[in-house]
């Protein structure tokens, strides 16, 4: 036991550059939670279901992540911060890592497989902050959902799915076998221009545009030297 509580903590630190030490991890309010959830889990398979709900109710006010004792749980997961929802049915493969603000929802449970109303997430997925994974769909192996995107039909492996309804980008291999991707969207190292750099940029870019066009209608204008030539012939 104490063995597989080493390992856990060192995928954590693998993931997550902030702590310097397991000691640090061990104060992770997703590393108290998944704690809490094992027992809450066991509860609930042995239909002690109001004492896995109490579990539960303690977790969540302690940590704010709410995992449903129902929920099955792989080895190593990872929840980034907290204000995380995990539904009864969900299911969670190995080395899977999720960001704040994330929800692992149900909708109609006539919708799919009877009973079935909350995602499946394979081995190594990645789901950014914001992320809203809703039904009963599969997440394949590998695959990323960036921050705030809103998944409701299945994602295929190694898929990056961005956007509200999310929707494919396509990653070179390369990019998708890494053993490990932050934040669930793939970007230029060490990341690509955003916000004001971005604008920059493209103002610089016009800028340019303008001196190259200016540049041209001034060699076009009419000069007496031009004019006299014209006369002439």
């Amino acid at each position: 036991m104490f063995d597989r509580l080493i390992a856990y903590l060192d995928s954590v630190r693998a993931r997550d550059p902030a702590p310097r030490s397991r000691a640090e991890v061990l104060l992770y309010p997703g590393v108290w939670a998944l704690g809490f959830h094992r027992v809450a889990h066991r509860l609930f398979r042995a239909e002690l279901f109001f004492l896995a709900r109490l579990v539960n109710h303690v977790s969540r006010l302690l940590t704010a992540i709410d995992i449903h004792p129902g929920a099955k749980v792989g080895h190593h997961l990872f929840i980034d911060h907290g204000f995380t929802v995990i539904g009864e049915t969900a299911e969670i493969g190995n080395n899977v890592t999720i960001y704040q603000c994330v929800t692992l929802g149900g909708t109609n449970p006539a919708n799919g497989v009877a009973g079935k109303r909350h995602p499946t997430l394979c081995d190594n997925v990645i789901i950014g902050s914001g992320a809203q994974i809703l039904g009963p769909i599969t997440v394949g192996e590998r695959a990323r959902v960036g921050a705030n995107a809103v998944v409701t039909d299945d994602v295929p492996e190694g898929a990056t799915m961005i956007g509200l309804k999310a929707r494919s980008t396509l990653v070179p291999a390369e990019t998708w076998l890494r053993e490990f991707l932050p934040y669930g969207t793939p970007c230029r190292e060490p990341c690509e221009p955003s916000g004001n750099a971005r604008i920059d940029a493209l103002e610089a870019e016009l800028e340019q545009l303008r001196g190259e066009i200016a540049a041209l209608q001034r060699r076009d204008q009419p000069t007496p030297e031009r004019a006299r030539r014209r006369t002439r012939s």
